[in-house]
């Protein structure tokens, strides 16, 4: 077994990965949604036409999983693209409590319209990075991703009550 990264001694705030991602998702989402503000869709609402498109999702359920919105808020998105006539929603054949989404064309023309703003903005944040450090990138990101997924949610430990003398 592997001696383990952190220690308590060695375990500090600004090199936490967990507040590096968070800080880099923070860093990232006004400039992603500023990128939208002309369009008929926000960032949430593309965010979910690539995910269908990539196969990435393809429930309500999949689409809050990911985007870790409540199921509620992620409804009315996905209502919202109906409307629009991006996506079509159709009941599972397997089980009538699913329903599943689906791109249209006119949803697939929306999204790879949309493409280049973002494909801009990495660009332009990576554009100091060589090709081979974003795959590393990219490929410890993926990796950290799926084994963070298989890590169990647990509860924190019960609060000790306080001694008092």
């Amino acid at each position: 077994m592997r001696k383990p990264y952190y220690s308590v001694d060695n375990y500090l705030g600004n090199k936490a990965i967990g507040y590096l991602v968070r800080r880099l998702h923070n860093s990232m989402m006004p400039r992603a949604e500023a990128l939208f503000g002309g369009a008929e869709l926000t960032f949430s609402h593309w965010v979910i036409l690539l995910g269908l498109r990539d196969g990435v999702v393809a429930t309500c359920a999949d689409i809050a999983r990911h985007m870790n919105h409540d199921t509620g808020a992620t409804t009315r998105l996905i209502d919202q693209l109906e409307e629009h006539g991006l996506l079509l929603r159709t009941r599972s054949k397997d089980d009538r409590r699913v329903v599943h989404l689906a791109l249209t064309p006119e949803g697939r023309a929306m999204t790879k319209a949309l493409v280049p703003r973002v494909v801009d903005l990495w660009n332009n944040v990576l554009k100091d990075f060589s090709h081979a450090e974003i795959d590393t990138l990219v490929d410890l990101l993926t990796r950290l991703n799926a084994r963070m997924e298989e890590e169990p949610v647990t509860e924190p430990p019960a609060r000790k009550a306080k001694v008092t003398v």
